[in-house]
């Protein structure tokens, strides 16, 4: 007979039957769900003083997960991000429980109550033109590892795909007549982009004559590249350009950072905000609008600078450019 109080009954059929089978959830969250796990289960097992497979779901009790989390924030001086995205992988499986055993009701209740801990709003870290230029022109095109490199970051800022994508993208996905690119994001949910000319002639070239189900972008070894090979990538060039551009000094730069800056200027380009959420694979409107008020950032300190008298030219001043109207409309 299934022993339905332990812990471990109940948590493999939330990886097994729930995550991977009803959900079809991407390999991404399963794997967050697995590593809160993989913190979560020892801690208590050390607090009980018991054997992590003789944990009971009510031995996980809501004070034992608020110690537990403290813990990840002192002990483990994780932030409050991360604290909270192991808060919500606590709250999935305890909902899960909760459906599935009346008994556990009250437990999830408990659990559920426990709530996300406010943080600090990070600043949008995002390239301006002349750094995205000169990230762009930094390999070295006369080598072969250099043109890879070249092709990956102008797909990166054309696309603003996220590094799993670019790593799992194939050269069947590029539709060379149409101009376009297929994109399979989180919950392998599948989007089209447009390619710039260029974009695509680097693209093409690297492709060669390789199979169309093989990956576009390989290492040295002919393997693909993975997502970890591709921070590398970024970070290497950012590194070598910071002597020469001293703006980047202070600056985290990712590969994200690269689909935060297609984003922005996207956004100061004056394409409409619907156009970049589906550009960039977003299911709500309302992760794309953090690029809007950013972007309102930067407009207001110009309009700052116009008040201060910074921008009149003996020309004639701001006042009669023909563009005055589009450029108050996109205020």
């Amino acid at each position: 007979m299934v022993d339905q109080i332990s812990a471990g009954y109940w948590i493999r059929r939330f990886l097994m039957d729930y995550a991977t089978s009803e959900r079809n959830l991407s390999p991404n969250t399963c794997a967050s769900y697995r590593d809160m796990l993989v913190l979560l289960l020892p801690y208590a097992a050390t607090r009980k003083g018991v054997a992590t497979d003789a944990l009971s779901v009510t031995d996980l009790s809501a004070e034992l997960v608020r110690s537990f989390l403290v813990h990840l924030e002192n002990g483990r001086k994780c932030c409050t991000s991360t604290r909270n995205q192991r808060l919500a992988s606590i709250h999935a499986l305890a909902r899960f429980i909760g459906e599935h055993s009346p008994q556990h009701i009250e437990w999830c209740s408990q659990v559920r109550m426990i709530p996300m801990k406010k943080g600090t709003t990070a600043s949008l870290t995002y390239l301006e033109k002349s750094e995205m230029d000169g990230l762009l022109a930094a390999p070295d095109q006369s080598l072969r590892q250099g043109q890879r490199d070249h092709a990956m970051l102008l797909f990166l800022y054309n696309s603003g795909a996220r590094a799993s994508e670019a790593a799992s993208l194939q050269i069947a996905d590029i539709d060379w007549h149409s101009r376009s690119v297929r994109i399979t994001g989180k919950g392998s949910k599948q989007r089209r982009c447009p390619l710039w000319a260029t974009t695509l002639r680097h693209l093409r070239h690297l492709a060669g004559e390789r199979p169309a189900e093989t990956n576009l972008f390989l290492n040295c070894r002919g393997e693909p590249l993975t997502r970890y090979g591709i921070h590398t990538l970024v970070e290497r060039y950012v590194t070598k350009l910071c002597a020469s551009m001293p703006s980047l000094e202070g600056k985290r730069i990712s590969p994200h950072v690269i689909r935060h800056t297609t984003a922005t200027h996207l956004l100061q380009a004056g394409v409409d905000i619907n156009t970049i959420r589906a550009w960039l694979g977003h299911v709500s409107l309302n992760t794309t609008n953090i690029y809007a008020e950013t972007d309102l950032a930067t407009k207001k300190r110009a309009l700052e600078t116009l008040a201060g008298g910074k921008a009149r030219r003996s020309t004639g001043g701001w006042s009669r450019q023909a563009d005055l109207m589009a450029f108050l409309r996109s205020l």
